[in-house]
């Protein structure tokens, strides 16, 4: 879908991607953080991010600092075997 999405110049707003009100929990998620020296929100939004171009964050934020955190994922680099480990989260 993201795909024809793009294709068509259409953003695609994923609802929740997080978790909402309870964030995404996950091992592998925490572990990449680790390895990245990241936190766990910001190795999830630059896995959404690298997904499609087309893909429209609208993280929420409840202070300065989780503002710039937010904003930092875009720096991220998410090396080929972090963004398989993420891949798989779905799986579990």
């Amino acid at each position: 879908m993201e795909c024809a999405l793009a294709r068509d110049g259409i953003a695609y707003v994923p609802f929740f991607p997080l978790g909402g009100f309870s964030p995404l929990q996950s091992s592998t998620l925490t572990d990449v953080a680790a390895q990245l020296d990241a936190t766990p929100m910001q190795v999830a939004l630059a896995w959404l991010l690298r997904r499609s171009p087309n893909v429209l964050l609208i993280p929420g934020t409840s202070s300065l600092k989780h503002l710039h955190e937010n904003l930092a994922a875009v720096d991220l680099v998410l090396p080929d075997d972090a963004v398989t480990a993420l891949d798989g989260i779905a799986a579990q």
